[in-house]
């Protein structure tokens, strides 16, 4: 049965929270990788691909609100709309990354990992042994693997 670490690619691209968000588009596009991790030292703190740069062309949906006996309730939260500013408006990946990503082991089996993927939408999952980065799964590794079958 093929794990993580038998297709994850190793010698993966990182950046850092500090990093310029066009510099990390750059990077994505010129590299064609659809994500990176996000490492403070060795920590993996988020991972940033290409739909949270692409949330930053997004319109702003500003929050509905209803009245009730004359008060005024938003229909969605201060925090949800606030999130979304910061992610328009990133400068650093830091503030368009995803933080606290889903990462796999390598021993995670690939139907763990494809079932992870398309079940949360994921397409690029660090693979993390000990705490410390050791690869990185991307959906293009899944794919790969039907040709080898």
């Amino acid at each position: 049965m093929l794990t993580a670490k038998d297709i994850m690619t190793s010698e993966c691209i990182t950046l850092t929270p500090e990093t310029d968000i066009t510099a990390a588009a750059a990077i994505l596009l010129d590299k064609k990788i659809n994500g990176a991790p996000v490492l403070d030292g060795d920590q993996v703190v988020g991972v940033l691909c290409q739909s949270d740069l692409v949330a930053q062309q997004k319109k702003v949906t500003l929050p509905s609100f209803f009245t009730l006996l004359d008060g005024v309730f938003p229909l969605s939260s201060h925090d949800q709309l606030e999130r979304e500013m910061t992610k328009i408006s990133a400068l650093k990946v830091g503030d368009a990354m995803t933080p606290a990503p889903i990462f796999v082991h390598p021993d995670t089996s690939l139907e763990d990992v494809a079932t992870m993927m398309a079940n949360e939408k994921l397409y690029t999952l660090p693979v993390v042994e000990d705490g410390k980065l050791v690869g990185v799964v991307g959906k293009e590794d899944v794919l790969k693997t039907l040709l080898q079958g």
